[in-house]
Parts: C-alpha cells; structure tokens; sequence
C-alpha cells in the first residue's frame, strides 16, 4: 500500500535534517484532564496494590499474589489501554498509552509483569491478528482474564532472533502444526494462559508467528522460575514444545512473517519501556533528595554538601531531559498515525506503520532512558551512603530492576547500532534528505563564524551548540559512509560513538523546546529551574559529543583530513559563551532540596 507522506509533521529521523520550533514539539505539560485522571488511577493503583506490598511481592513466596494483583490491574482498565473498545479494552491514543507505561515503571518488578503483557504480549495481536483471532483473545487479554507472554528468545538466538531452531511441522491433512523447541528468558511464563510462539517452518527464509494457548497436556512443559539479580517478582522460565499442536488458522500474521513481528514489536517496547524508566528516575530522585534533608553528619544535613548536590542535580537533569524526549516521540508518532488514518488505514495499521517510521527514535529513547535510570539507582545508593546497600532500603532493589533495561527489548549495544543504521537507510530510500543535509552541514561549516554574536534570548546559547551537534554529526557521517560504504554495518565502534552523538542531540534539543515552549507559556519565572538544567545538560552532552567525534576522526583520518576535522571540531563546534557549571548544579539541587523533592 503506497501512503503519501505528511509534509506537515517531522518524520522519523528527520529531527537531524530539519529545524523544528519549539511550538511544534509536544510537552508534557500540555496533557489533557481525562490524560491526567488515567494517570492518577494508575498512580493510586501502585500505591494501593504494589508499594505497600513491595517486599511481599519480591519474595514470590505466595505464586497468586502477582496474578491477583493483574487481575486487578485488568479491572480497572489498565491492561487494556491500547486495546480498541470493541474487544473490551479503553481504545485510548497512543501518547496516552505511553502515560500509562511512564507511572507503571515505578511499580518495580510488576512494570516487567505489565509492560510484558500490554506491549510484546497484545500488541503483535492487535496489529496483525485476523479478526476472528482479535474477537478471540483480545477481550480476555484487555481485562486480565488471560496473561499472555512472548516466546521469542532461545538459547542460541539472543540478539539474532531470525535463527531460532524451533520448529513447525505441518500435518499431513494440513489441519495443525506440531511445535518442537525451546524457549527462555520468558516473562510472565509462570502464569501465562496464551503465548505468542515464533517458529519456523520447514526451511523458511524468516520464522512465523503462531498463537498458543497454555496446556501443559499438549506438549508444553515451564523450566523452574529463574533466579535473577532483579525483577524478582516478575515470573521468568523457560518454556519448552514437544510436538504441541497448535491449529493452522492459528498462524499470527503471515507464513514467514514472524521476523518482522518480533521486530516491530520491538519498535514499541522500545519506545514504552523508555518511558518506564521515567517514574523510576522520579521517585528515587525524590527518594534521595529527603534522605539527604533527612540524614545528619558534622551538625549538617548531607543535602548542604557540594558533592551531594553534584550527584542531585544530575538525577533531576537527567529525569526532566528524558520526559521531554520521551513525550515529543510519543506525541510525534500519535499525529503520524492519525495521519495515516485519515489516509484510509485501519488504526491498527497506522499504529503499526506510525511507530515503524520513528524506529530510530524508539531505539534512542531506549537506551538513553534506561542508562539514565541506572545512573540515577547508582547515585541514589551513594546518597544512602551504607544504607543504600542494605535491602531494607528501596535503592537495592531499585538499582538491580533497573539493570534489566539496558538488555531489554535488545540491549543498548544493539539498538546503538540500529539507530544509525537505520537513519542512513532512510536517507539511501529518500525517506529524509540525508546526503543533501550533509552538504549543507559541511557549507554551514566552511563559513566563517568567528564573529558569532550569541544574543541574550533565553537560552540562545544552547540553540547554537545544538544547531553545530547536528551539523557536525552529519559531517561525521558523510566522512564516515564514504569511507566504508556499504561496510559501515560492520564498524560497530564507529557506530556506538556515531550513536551517542545521536542521543545527546535528540535528548537535548527535546529539553530545550520543552523549556522554550514552557518560557512562552507560563513566563520565565517558572522555568529558572528548567532552563538551568537544560544548560546544565547541554554543557554535559557537549562533553560527550566532542570525545566521541574526536574518536571517531582519529579512527577515519589521518594526515591533512584529520587536521581539517580536528579543526572543525574544536573551532567550529564550540561555546562562545561557557557557562557556570558548577553554579548550575548548585542551583538546580538547591531547588529540589527546598521542595523536598522531585516536583517536575
């Protein structure tokens, strides 16, 4: 199906290519009431059912406990969010769906639980079940009557998901195939009553999708529940298929279409899960920030101690930056599904394309927000100083949850590498204007700048260094591609630092028109704080992106080339006005102290 492209809205991967103004960019601060209500329910949903009963739920001495309080979760709507009203789910937008996923990522081993169920779980359903499927099962997944969980991973086939040995054998009357195989790292097995199975059938270039219902008498048999270093409560085991029958009309999707199931599944468990990370960053924020009021040493609350606020201010900066990332994607993929909506697509179908096309988006929130979240859990046991370390405190279970997020959904490692190669893809197709782009970045460079005047609008400064990011990535890139070519897929470590430079710009500019947009909104007097982060943030990501540029240059070049880039790099991109970094940390942590906590 050709779809004309809506010129209008930025396309995925084109914040790199394009200028946006801050006007355009979707903010938290402007969510609906009836948003707003669905997030307070959830909110109270985990203070009532999971916070309280957090240590309970971590031991799993009692194996109902978990899947009573899912049924719960099924009761109130929460686990049908993303599911249309038809098949007894919410049918609420996209932006809001991720809303849901943000203040659930607090609820500790569950948010595994949830995020499992909801995303890889119902969605591959939704978006690619026939109907009689969806009119099946989506009304029991929608209410929690049914958990479901997504067997996808193997022993052999971690990353390289599309060489899974299990098996699909087709009956001789055509009627069935019979599953023979093996399955791990599997969450939510333990309780699970449908999984989404991929196997592949006979010599089949890519595996299939297929819908099986839990029978332990038809060939399914669950390993033991793992012993893992967090997400205790979530059930994780093996699954394993002797010759389990399961009907033909059961294929999910297409015959050799699983591989692209597993991967556009991915597409929004990505994007979901970093926006998990958000409500985790806020409350082991707050968490650290009235431990430190609280804890007394030399006469003096530890929250008065310059190494203290250091370690504050860059929990709150990195939790404020990652919303803003996080609901300028979420906000930018709903307008492109309604887009394709109003093209003629079926809303499954425009979900499916919408997220598709900010792939590269998906992957940088991924790991920015899920090394952000393990940054804060770190810091926030050094704040708790020894008591961080002890399990009577939230920090020790915080920090090991946290860890599982830099595997999840495909490890950082992983996505660092798609999200660059994928970009170059959309410029190869003329998806975005990519080689154009790095023409003009190299012309933008060539001119003189040394009379650059940085004027005194708000935050003038940080436009202008993000502005020379962008222009100095594409540089990079340009050099990069026609040095290796078609090969760059093979650079992995020129890939990894061309990735952070990525991430630093997109987490950056999004803060940035967060806080413009909030400045022309409410005034300055409410953003000093904000702005001082964005600074703050800036300044940092200018770090980061100079050592991986400066490795990568060293890498490609030598001789006159590398001196010329070196140039750029140091001359071109650059501050003209350095800011008072320490000063800003400082006022930064001085705000949350004062509040007592995070209150972004």
């Amino acid at each position: 199906m050709s779809v004309a492209v809506d010129k209008k809205s930025i396309k995925g991967g084109e914040f790199i290519v394009r200028e946006t103004e801050a006007n355009e960019v979707f903010i938290p601060e402007e969510f609906s009431e009836e948003q707003k209500m669905m997030a307070q329910a959830c909110q109270d949903f985990i203070d009532t059912e999971i916070s309280p009963k957090a240590d309970e739920i971590d031991s799993m001495k009692d194996p109902d406990l978990v899947p009573g309080i899912f049924k719960k979760a099924g009761d109130l709507g929460l686990l049908g969010i993303s599911v249309p009203e038809q098949y007894n789910g919410m049918g609420m937008s996209f932006n809001t769906s991720m809303l849901i996923a943000d203040i659930i990522g607090a609820a500790g081993s569950f948010s595994t639980t949830y995020g499992a169920h909801t995303g890889i779980g119902t969605l591959p359903i939704l978006y690619y079940g026939n109907e009689e499927q969806k009119k099946k099962y989506l009304p029991k997944l929608a209410t929690g009557e049914w958990a479901a969980c997504y067997c996808l991973t193997e022993p052999d086939a971690g990353s390289d998901a599309n060489s899974g040995k299990t098996k699909a054998v087709l009956s001789e009357d055509g009627s069935h195939y019979k599953i023979t195989g093996q399955k791990m790292w599997i969450s939510n097995a333990g309780f699970a009553s449908l999984m989404i199975v991929f196997a592949r059938i006979e010599d089949d270039k890519n595996i299939t999708g297929f819908l099986v219902p839990y029978d332990s008498e038809n060939g399914i048999r669950l390993g033991d529940e793992e012993n893992k270093l967090g997400i205790h409560s979530s059930s994780t085991r093996q699954v394993f298929f002797t010759e389990t029958k399961v009907p033909a009309e059961n294929i999910l999707g297409e015959r050799n279409g699983g591989f692209k199931i597993a991967m556009n599944a991915l597409n929004v468990g990505r994007v979901k899960l970093g926006v998990a990370c958000i409500d985790a960053q806020r409350r082991l924020t707050s968490e650290s920030v009235k431990y430190a009021n609280e804890r007394i040493q030399f006469k003096t609350p530890i929250s008065q101690f310059g190494a203290i606020k250091e370690k504050i201010a860059r929990m709150a900066t990195s939790c404020y930056v990652g919303e803003s990332a996080c609901y300028r994607v979420a906000k930018d993929i709903e307008d492109r599904i309604d887009y394709f909506i109003s093209q003629g697509m079926s809303p499954q179908e425009a979900e499916l394309k919408g997220v598709e096309d900010y792939a590269v988006e998906c992957s940088l929130i991924k790991v920015g927000a899920s090394e952000d979240l393990q940054n804060c859990s770190d810091e926030g046991i050094q704040i708790f100083g020894g008591m961080g370390f002890s399990a009577d405190t939230p920090m020790e279970s915080a920090w090991r949850d946290a860890r599982i997020g830099r595997i999840y959904e495909g490890t950082n490692e992983i996505n660092r590498m798609l999200s660059v190669g994928m970009l170059v893809k959309k410029g190869m197709k003329g998806q975005i204007d990519l080689m154009g782009s790095v023409m003009k970045a190299a012309n933008a460079f060539g001119q003189n700048t040394s009379d650059e005047i940085i004027s005194d609008k708000h935050l003038s400064q940080e436009i202008s260094v993000i502005s020379k990011f962008k222009n100095l990535f594409l540089i990079l890139l340009g050099n990069v591609f026609q040095k290796f070519g078609n090969e760059l897929e093979k650079q992995q470590q020129i890939l990894l630092s061309l990735s952070d430079i990525l991430i630093e710009i997109y987490f950056s500019e999004s803060a940035l028109y967060r806080t413009l947009k909030n400045i022309d909104n409410q005034g300055i007097e409410s953003q000093i704080t904000q702005e001082n982060m964005v600074q703050f943030y800036v300044f940092e990501a200018y770090n980061i992106i100079h050592k991986s540029a400066r490795e990568i240059i060293l890498s490609i070049s030598d001789g006159k080339e590398q001196e010329q880039l070196l140039k750029i790099l140091n001359e071109k991109c650059s501050y003209i006005r350095n800011p008072n970094v320490i000063g800003l940390k400082t006022k930064i942590a001085n705000k949350f102290i004062k509040e007592n906590s995070f209150f972004i």
